[in-house]
């Protein structure tokens, strides 16, 4: 459905800043494209502000630069943008290593394809 290559972070537990990644690469299905696409729905008729959104780590092809390694988990965060309530989400993971919190920088739903 929808390839990124988009740039992201790592928080290091207990860091007060993260630092920036180079890449992050990750392919989304039809089925996680309607999830992200239901969340917005969901956020704009109840006037929540977020809800973290499960995404199937078999089909998510997720690649960070090799220093960082696997991630434990992987979820999207759904969040609505401004007085437009315009969707947008962004990946967010933790390394297998030490738990290190490593995230992408937002992309508006309705852009994807």
């Amino acid at each position: 459905m929808s390839s990124f290559s988009i740039e992201g972070w790592c928080k290091a537990s207990g860091a007060e800043k993260s630092t920036p990644l180079e890449h992050i690469d990750f392919y989304l299905s039809g089925i996680d494209h309607q999830h992200l696409e239901q969340a917005e729905e969901y956020l704009q008729k109840n006037h929540q502000r977020e809800i973290m959104v499960d995404v199937d780590m078999a089909t998510l092809e997720l690649s960070l630069p090799a220093e960082y390694g696997a991630v434990s988990d992987c979820q999207m965060r759904v969040y609505l943008r401004g007085d437009d309530q315009r969707g947008q989400f962004h990946l967010v993971a933790h390394l297998q290593s030490d738990g290190s919190m490593v995230y992408s920088n937002a992309i508006l739903i309705d852009q994807l394809m």
